[in-house]
């Protein structure tokens, strides 16, 4: 089992910055994924960003080069740095692990950005 907490969401003024924490407990591993999703009111959530057991990194092309997924080496804590943000990044943010190329996995509660402009 896997806890996943995030932290870090607001309201901010488009063009401002924001980073979002994910503190994982239990029975984390190296070997797992990890990434943000994003959920806007009435849509589906879709990926942000990802960060693959062998570190390489994926982003939305909507956030491309203005978003950054990191991670700590024992993937206790996970990072997405937001920068210049705008109005369409509103949404709630979701930390999520896989196991076994996602077989299991896990997500944390969310944590809410709201971006004005």
């Amino acid at each position: 089992q896997v806890r996943l907490v995030e932290s870090g969401g607001g309201s901010v003024q488009a063009g401002e910055s924001l980073m979002l924490s994910c503190v994982a407990s239990g029975s984390i591993s190296s070997t797992m994924g990890m990434a943000w999703y994003r959920q806007a009111p009435g849509t589906e959530r879709m990926l942000v960003a990802r960060i693959t057991t062998g570190g390489t990194t994926e982003y939305a092309d909507s956030v491309e080069g203005r978003f950054t997924i990191s991670t700590t080496d024992t993937k206790k804590r996970l990072f997405l740095q937001m920068n210049s943000l705008r109005s369409e990044d509103t949404g709630v943010y979701y930390c999520h692990v896989t196991f076994w190329g996602g077989l299991v996995e896990y997500w944390g509660q969310g944590t809410q950005v709201t971006v004005s402009s």
